[in-house]
Protein backbone atom coordinates (compact mmCIF):
# COMPACT_ATOMS: atom_id res chain seq x y z
CA UNK A 1 0.00 0.00 0.00
CA UNK A 2 1.37 3.43 -0.93
CA UNK A 3 2.54 5.61 1.94
CA UNK A 4 0.13 8.37 0.84
CA UNK A 5 -2.74 6.08 -0.13
CA UNK A 6 -6.16 6.91 1.29
CA UNK A 7 -7.45 3.39 0.62
CA UNK A 8 -9.67 2.04 3.36
CA UNK A 9 -8.37 -0.85 5.45
CA UNK A 10 -11.44 -2.91 6.26
CA UNK A 11 -12.24 -4.24 9.75
CA UNK A 12 -10.85 -7.75 10.11
CA UNK A 13 -7.49 -6.66 8.69
CA UNK A 14 -4.31 -5.99 10.70
CA UNK A 15 -3.06 -2.70 12.11
CA UNK A 16 0.54 -2.49 13.34
CA UNK A 17 2.02 -0.70 16.34
CA UNK A 18 5.58 0.16 17.31
CA UNK A 19 5.72 0.28 21.10
CA UNK A 20 4.07 -1.81 23.78
CA UNK A 21 3.27 0.68 26.53
CA UNK A 22 -0.05 1.80 27.98
CA UNK A 23 -0.89 4.07 25.06
CA UNK A 24 -0.54 1.05 22.81
CA UNK A 25 -2.73 -1.02 25.13
CA UNK A 26 -5.54 1.53 24.89
CA UNK A 27 -5.06 1.72 21.13
CA UNK A 28 -5.40 -2.07 20.92
CA UNK A 29 -8.71 -1.97 22.79
CA UNK A 30 -10.06 0.78 20.51
CA UNK A 31 -8.89 -0.86 17.28
CA UNK A 32 -10.21 -4.26 18.33
CA UNK A 33 -13.60 -2.74 19.16
CA UNK A 34 -13.74 -1.65 15.50
CA UNK A 35 -13.01 -5.21 14.43
CA UNK A 36 -9.29 -4.92 13.65
CA UNK A 37 -6.50 -7.25 14.69
CA UNK A 38 -3.39 -5.59 16.11
CA UNK A 39 0.25 -6.63 15.89
CA UNK A 40 2.62 -4.98 18.38
CA UNK A 41 6.40 -4.83 18.01
CA UNK A 42 8.18 -4.30 21.32
CA UNK A 43 11.43 -5.72 22.70
CA UNK A 44 10.01 -6.52 26.15
CA UNK A 45 9.02 -10.06 27.02
CA UNK A 46 5.87 -8.69 28.66
CA UNK A 47 4.35 -5.27 28.01
CA UNK A 48 0.92 -3.63 28.48
CA UNK A 49 0.05 -3.61 24.77
CA UNK A 50 1.56 -7.01 24.05
CA UNK A 51 -0.72 -8.57 26.68
CA UNK A 52 -3.86 -7.60 24.77
CA UNK A 53 -2.63 -7.51 21.14
CA UNK A 54 -3.47 -10.28 18.69
CA UNK A 55 0.24 -10.68 17.94
CA UNK A 56 3.32 -9.60 19.89
CA UNK A 57 6.51 -9.45 17.82
CA UNK A 58 9.30 -9.38 20.38
CA UNK A 59 12.09 -7.48 18.66
CA UNK A 60 14.12 -4.30 18.96
CA UNK A 61 12.68 -1.22 17.27
CA UNK A 62 15.52 -1.26 14.73
CA UNK A 63 15.46 -5.01 14.10
CA UNK A 64 14.95 -5.41 10.35
CA UNK A 65 13.59 -8.95 10.64
CA UNK A 66 10.98 -7.84 13.17
CA UNK A 67 10.07 -4.75 11.16
CA UNK A 68 9.74 -6.84 8.00
CA UNK A 69 7.44 -9.27 9.79
CA UNK A 70 5.32 -6.36 11.02
CA UNK A 71 5.07 -4.82 7.54
CA UNK A 72 4.22 -8.16 5.95
CA UNK A 73 1.36 -8.67 8.41
CA UNK A 74 -0.04 -5.10 8.49
CA UNK A 75 -1.23 -2.70 5.81
CA UNK A 76 -0.53 0.30 8.04
CA UNK A 77 1.65 0.89 11.11
CA UNK A 78 1.64 3.59 13.81
CA UNK A 79 3.72 4.39 16.90
CA UNK A 80 2.78 4.75 20.55
CA UNK A 81 5.78 6.80 21.67
CA UNK A 82 7.87 9.49 19.99
CA UNK A 83 11.34 8.02 20.45
CA UNK A 84 11.00 5.11 18.05
CA UNK A 85 13.91 5.42 15.55
CA UNK A 86 12.90 7.53 12.56
CA UNK A 87 14.93 5.19 10.33
CA UNK A 88 12.67 2.32 11.42
CA UNK A 89 9.68 4.30 10.22
CA UNK A 90 11.47 4.97 6.92
CA UNK A 91 12.13 1.23 6.59
CA UNK A 92 8.42 0.56 7.11
CA UNK A 93 7.34 3.36 4.74
CA UNK A 94 8.98 1.48 1.88
CA UNK A 95 6.73 -1.48 2.65
CA UNK A 96 3.41 -0.19 4.06
CA UNK A 97 1.50 2.92 5.07
CA UNK A 98 2.88 4.63 8.18
CA UNK A 99 1.09 7.06 10.47
CA UNK A 100 2.74 9.47 11.29
CA UNK A 101 5.58 9.75 8.79
CA UNK A 102 9.25 9.39 9.65
CA UNK A 103 9.97 12.99 8.66
CA UNK A 104 7.26 14.37 10.96
CA UNK A 105 8.43 12.26 13.90
CA UNK A 106 12.10 13.16 13.28
CA UNK A 107 11.31 16.87 13.71
CA UNK A 108 9.45 16.33 16.97
CA UNK A 109 12.14 14.03 18.38
CA UNK A 110 14.63 16.90 18.52
CA UNK A 111 13.67 19.93 20.61
CA UNK A 112 15.84 22.27 18.56
CA UNK A 113 14.36 21.12 15.26
CA UNK A 114 10.88 21.21 16.82
CA UNK A 115 11.21 24.80 18.02
CA UNK A 116 12.68 25.94 14.70
CA UNK A 117 9.76 24.32 12.86
CA UNK A 118 7.12 25.88 15.13
CA UNK A 119 8.70 29.32 14.74
CA UNK A 120 8.80 28.82 10.96
CA UNK A 121 5.01 28.46 11.05
CA UNK A 122 4.69 31.90 12.64
CA UNK A 123 3.74 30.43 16.03
CA UNK A 124 5.33 31.71 19.23
CA UNK A 125 7.75 29.70 21.37
CA UNK A 126 9.80 30.78 24.37
CA UNK A 127 13.03 32.63 23.49
CA UNK A 128 15.68 29.93 23.09
CA UNK A 129 19.02 28.92 21.62
CA UNK A 130 20.43 25.53 20.65
CA UNK A 131 23.25 24.41 22.96
CA UNK A 132 25.81 22.08 21.43
CA UNK A 133 28.78 23.19 23.50
CA UNK A 134 29.72 25.25 26.55
CA UNK A 135 30.65 28.04 24.14
CA UNK A 136 26.97 28.29 23.12
CA UNK A 137 26.05 28.92 26.74
CA UNK A 138 28.82 31.50 27.12
CA UNK A 139 27.41 33.34 24.10
CA UNK A 140 23.72 32.95 25.00
CA UNK A 141 21.74 36.21 25.33
CA UNK A 142 21.26 37.54 28.85
CA UNK A 143 17.45 37.39 28.50
CA UNK A 144 17.61 33.57 28.60
CA UNK A 145 18.60 33.68 32.29
CA UNK A 146 16.92 32.49 34.43
CA UNK A 147 15.88 29.68 32.16
CA UNK A 148 15.50 25.95 31.64
CA UNK A 149 18.15 23.76 30.04
CA UNK A 150 16.62 20.73 28.31
CA UNK A 151 18.25 17.78 26.60
CA UNK A 152 17.28 18.01 22.93
CA UNK A 153 16.37 14.35 22.69
CA UNK A 154 14.77 11.61 24.83
CA UNK A 155 13.45 13.84 27.61
CA UNK A 156 9.96 13.26 29.02
CA UNK A 157 8.01 13.76 32.26
CA UNK A 158 10.48 16.39 33.41
CA UNK A 159 13.53 14.17 32.84
CA UNK A 160 16.56 15.70 31.13
CA UNK A 161 15.66 19.20 32.34
CA UNK A 162 17.28 21.61 34.77
CA UNK A 163 16.01 24.98 35.92
CA UNK A 164 18.95 27.37 36.02
CA UNK A 165 19.33 30.88 37.43
CA UNK A 166 22.63 31.87 35.84
CA UNK A 167 25.04 31.17 33.03
CA UNK A 168 27.31 29.34 35.45
CA UNK A 169 24.50 27.05 36.58
CA UNK A 170 23.63 26.34 32.93
CA UNK A 171 27.21 25.27 32.18
CA UNK A 172 27.20 23.03 35.26
CA UNK A 173 23.89 21.43 34.19
CA UNK A 174 25.20 20.94 30.64
CA UNK A 175 28.18 19.04 32.05
CA UNK A 176 25.88 16.93 34.25
CA UNK A 177 23.87 16.02 31.13
CA UNK A 178 27.11 14.68 29.63
CA UNK A 179 27.49 17.40 27.02
CA UNK A 180 24.60 16.14 24.90
CA UNK A 181 22.79 18.54 22.57
CA UNK A 182 20.42 20.76 24.53
CA UNK A 183 18.16 23.77 24.17
CA UNK A 184 18.19 26.71 26.56
CA UNK A 185 14.81 28.40 27.05
CA UNK A 186 13.94 31.55 28.94
CA UNK A 187 11.62 31.15 31.91
CA UNK A 188 8.28 32.70 31.02
CA UNK A 189 5.56 34.14 33.32
CA UNK A 190 3.34 31.06 33.24
CA UNK A 191 -0.28 31.17 34.36
CA UNK A 192 -1.27 27.64 33.33
CA UNK A 193 -0.88 24.99 30.61
CA UNK A 194 -3.41 23.78 28.09
CA UNK A 195 -3.16 21.07 25.46
CA UNK A 196 -4.82 20.47 22.13
CA UNK A 197 -5.26 16.93 20.82
CA UNK A 198 -5.92 16.81 17.09
CA UNK A 199 -6.53 13.93 14.67
CA UNK A 200 -5.64 14.47 11.00
CA UNK A 201 -6.38 12.00 8.24
CA UNK A 202 -4.43 11.12 5.12
CA UNK A 203 -6.96 13.19 3.16
CA UNK A 204 -6.06 16.31 5.16
CA UNK A 205 -9.30 16.41 7.14
CA UNK A 206 -8.91 17.06 10.86
CA UNK A 207 -10.91 17.14 14.09
CA UNK A 208 -9.91 18.78 17.35
CA UNK A 209 -10.80 17.60 20.84
CA UNK A 210 -12.05 19.96 23.54
CA UNK A 211 -9.04 21.59 25.14
CA UNK A 212 -7.67 20.34 28.46
CA UNK A 213 -6.23 22.47 31.21
CA UNK A 214 -3.30 20.62 32.79
CA UNK A 215 -1.64 20.45 36.18
CA UNK A 216 1.82 18.91 36.58
CA UNK A 217 3.56 17.63 39.69
CA UNK A 218 7.29 16.89 39.67
CA UNK A 219 7.27 17.23 35.89
CA UNK A 220 4.55 14.58 35.38
CA UNK A 221 1.00 15.34 34.26
CA UNK A 222 -1.24 14.86 37.29
CA UNK A 223 -4.64 16.30 36.33
CA UNK A 224 -6.40 17.36 33.14
CA UNK A 225 -9.67 19.29 33.37
CA UNK A 226 -12.01 19.78 30.43
CA UNK A 227 -14.98 22.10 30.65
CA UNK A 228 -15.69 22.55 26.94
CA UNK A 229 -15.51 26.35 27.02
CA UNK A 230 -15.84 29.20 29.47
CA UNK A 231 -13.51 32.03 30.36
CA UNK A 232 -10.58 30.67 28.35
CA UNK A 233 -12.53 30.53 25.06
CA UNK A 234 -10.28 33.05 23.27
CA UNK A 235 -6.94 31.34 24.05
CA UNK A 236 -8.58 28.01 23.23
CA UNK A 237 -9.61 29.21 19.79
CA UNK A 238 -6.10 30.54 19.17
CA UNK A 239 -4.56 27.26 20.36
CA UNK A 240 -6.85 25.23 18.12
CA UNK A 241 -5.82 27.20 15.03
CA UNK A 242 -2.15 26.90 15.94
CA UNK A 243 -2.42 23.12 16.42
CA UNK A 244 -4.14 22.75 13.05
CA UNK A 245 -1.39 24.80 11.41
CA UNK A 246 1.32 22.70 13.06
CA UNK A 247 -0.31 19.41 11.97
CA UNK A 248 -0.72 20.64 8.39
CA UNK A 249 2.82 22.06 8.27
CA UNK A 250 4.27 18.74 9.41
CA UNK A 251 2.20 16.87 6.83
CA UNK A 252 1.03 14.94 9.86
CA UNK A 253 -1.35 11.98 9.67
CA UNK A 254 -2.48 10.53 12.99
CA UNK A 255 -3.16 11.84 16.49
CA UNK A 256 -1.04 14.73 17.71
CA UNK A 257 -0.92 16.74 20.95
CA UNK A 258 0.34 20.32 21.17
CA UNK A 259 1.05 21.66 24.66
CA UNK A 260 0.74 25.41 25.19
CA UNK A 261 1.75 27.72 28.00
CA UNK A 262 -0.82 30.41 28.74
CA UNK A 263 1.16 33.36 30.08
CA UNK A 264 0.00 35.81 32.72
CA UNK A 265 -0.89 38.35 30.03
CA UNK A 266 -3.13 35.80 28.30
CA UNK A 267 -0.78 35.16 25.36
CA UNK A 268 0.15 31.66 24.19
CA UNK A 269 3.44 29.96 23.41
CA UNK A 270 3.94 26.35 22.35
CA UNK A 271 5.79 24.21 24.87
CA UNK A 272 6.15 20.99 22.91
CA UNK A 273 4.54 18.58 20.47
CA UNK A 274 3.79 14.90 21.13
CA UNK A 275 3.34 12.86 17.90
CA UNK A 276 0.89 10.40 19.44
CA UNK A 277 -2.14 10.21 21.72
CA UNK A 278 -1.46 12.01 24.97
CA UNK A 279 -2.24 11.67 28.67
CA UNK A 280 -4.21 14.91 28.53
CA UNK A 281 -6.51 13.30 25.96
CA UNK A 282 -7.37 10.27 28.11
CA UNK A 283 -10.58 11.95 29.25
CA UNK A 284 -11.92 11.38 25.71
CA UNK A 285 -12.30 7.67 26.48
CA UNK A 286 -15.32 8.41 28.68
CA UNK A 287 -16.33 12.00 27.92
CA UNK A 288 -16.36 12.20 24.11
CA UNK A 289 -18.26 10.47 21.33
CA UNK A 290 -14.95 9.27 19.85
CA UNK A 291 -11.80 8.68 21.91
CA UNK A 292 -8.33 9.74 20.83
CA UNK A 293 -7.41 6.06 20.41
CA UNK A 294 -10.36 5.31 18.14
CA UNK A 295 -9.36 8.36 16.07
CA UNK A 296 -5.87 6.90 15.78
CA UNK A 297 -7.30 3.67 14.37
CA UNK A 298 -9.67 5.57 12.05
CA UNK A 299 -6.80 7.61 10.59
CA UNK A 300 -4.71 4.50 10.01
CA UNK A 301 -7.57 2.66 8.32
CA UNK A 302 -8.59 5.62 6.13
CA UNK A 303 -12.01 5.80 7.81
CA UNK A 304 -13.91 9.05 8.42
CA UNK A 305 -12.86 10.81 11.60
CA UNK A 306 -15.35 10.68 14.45
CA UNK A 307 -16.97 13.62 16.18
CA UNK A 308 -15.14 14.88 19.26
CA UNK A 309 -18.30 16.21 20.91
CA UNK A 310 -18.01 16.37 24.71
CA UNK A 311 -20.77 14.60 26.62
CA UNK A 312 -19.97 16.23 29.96
CA UNK A 313 -17.26 18.14 31.84
CA UNK A 314 -14.40 15.82 32.73
CA UNK A 315 -11.40 15.52 35.03
CA UNK A 316 -8.61 13.00 34.43
CA UNK A 317 -6.49 11.97 37.42
CA UNK A 318 -3.20 10.26 36.64
CA UNK A 319 -2.46 7.25 38.89
CA UNK A 320 1.21 6.77 39.69
CA UNK A 321 2.76 3.86 41.52
CA UNK A 322 3.04 6.07 44.62
CA UNK A 323 -0.60 5.32 45.54
CA UNK A 324 0.40 1.70 46.30
CA UNK A 325 2.57 2.92 49.20
CA UNK A 326 1.62 4.40 52.55
CA UNK A 327 3.67 7.50 53.45
CA UNK A 328 7.01 6.41 54.85
CA UNK A 329 6.55 2.76 53.81
CA UNK A 330 8.26 0.77 51.07
CA UNK A 331 5.80 -2.12 51.36
CA UNK A 332 3.18 -1.96 48.61
CA UNK A 333 -0.51 -2.50 49.30
CA UNK A 334 -3.51 -2.51 46.97
CA UNK A 335 -5.27 0.85 46.63
CA UNK A 336 -8.98 1.12 47.49
CA UNK A 337 -10.42 0.59 44.01
CA UNK A 338 -13.88 -0.06 45.43
CA UNK A 339 -13.75 3.34 47.09
CA UNK A 340 -12.74 4.95 43.79
CA UNK A 341 -15.58 3.31 41.89
CA UNK A 342 -18.08 4.22 44.59
CA UNK A 343 -17.72 7.85 43.46
CA UNK A 344 -20.44 8.68 40.95
CA UNK A 345 -19.04 9.36 37.49
CA UNK A 346 -15.65 7.71 38.12
CA UNK A 347 -14.25 5.33 35.48
CA UNK A 348 -11.06 3.43 36.30
CA UNK A 349 -8.43 2.53 33.69
CA UNK A 350 -5.47 0.43 34.82
CA UNK A 351 -2.61 -0.44 32.49
CA UNK A 352 -1.84 -4.03 33.50
CA UNK A 353 1.67 -3.32 34.81
CA UNK A 354 2.82 -6.05 37.16
CA UNK A 355 4.93 -3.92 39.50
CA UNK A 356 3.99 -0.59 41.07
CA UNK A 357 6.93 1.81 41.41
CA UNK A 358 6.95 5.39 42.57
CA UNK A 359 6.47 7.87 39.69
CA UNK A 360 5.51 5.00 37.32
CA UNK A 361 2.29 5.57 35.38
CA UNK A 362 -0.04 2.77 36.41
CA UNK A 363 -3.44 4.03 35.25
CA UNK A 364 -5.87 6.91 35.34
CA UNK A 365 -9.37 7.76 36.51
CA UNK A 366 -11.79 9.73 34.36
CA UNK A 367 -14.54 11.55 36.24
CA UNK A 368 -17.54 13.14 34.53
CA UNK A 369 -20.44 15.08 35.97
CA UNK A 370 -23.39 17.29 35.09
CA UNK A 371 -21.49 20.51 35.83
CA UNK A 372 -17.81 21.33 36.12
CA UNK A 373 -18.25 22.01 39.85
CA UNK A 374 -19.90 18.60 40.34
CA UNK A 375 -17.10 16.93 38.40
CA UNK A 376 -14.34 18.66 40.34
CA UNK A 377 -16.01 17.77 43.65
CA UNK A 378 -16.22 14.10 42.60
CA UNK A 379 -12.58 14.19 41.46
CA UNK A 380 -11.60 15.53 44.87
CA UNK A 381 -13.34 12.54 46.49
CA UNK A 382 -11.45 10.14 44.24
CA UNK A 383 -8.19 11.89 45.09
CA UNK A 384 -8.90 11.50 48.81
CA UNK A 385 -9.55 7.77 48.38
CA UNK A 386 -6.24 7.38 46.56
CA UNK A 387 -4.36 9.61 48.98
CA UNK A 388 -3.22 12.09 46.32
CA UNK A 389 -3.44 15.86 46.28
CA UNK A 390 -6.71 17.19 44.83
CA UNK A 391 -6.82 19.10 41.58
CA UNK A 392 -6.49 22.85 41.59
CA UNK A 393 -9.90 24.52 41.56
CA UNK A 394 -10.65 26.76 38.59
CA UNK A 395 -13.72 27.71 36.59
Amino acid sequence: MSQHSTAIVAPGDWLGLLGGGQLGRMFCHAAQSLGYKVAVLDPADECPAGMVADLHIQAAYDDTAGLTRLAERCSVVTTEFENVPADSLRFLQARCRVSPSADAVAIVQDRNAEKAFIASQGIAVAPNVPVLSEADLAAAPDNLFPGILKAARLGYDGKGQARIASREQAIEAFREFGGVACVLEALMPLDHEISVVIARGFDGADVVFPIARNEHRDGILAVSTVSGGGADASPQAQATLAAQKIAAGLGYHGVLCVEFFVLTDGSLIVNEIAPRPHNSGHYSMDACVTSQFEQQARVMAGLPLGTTRLFAPAVMLNILGDVWFEPGSDTPREPDWAGVLAVEGAKLHLYGKAEARRARKMGHVNITGVTLADTQAAAARVARVLGIAPAESHA
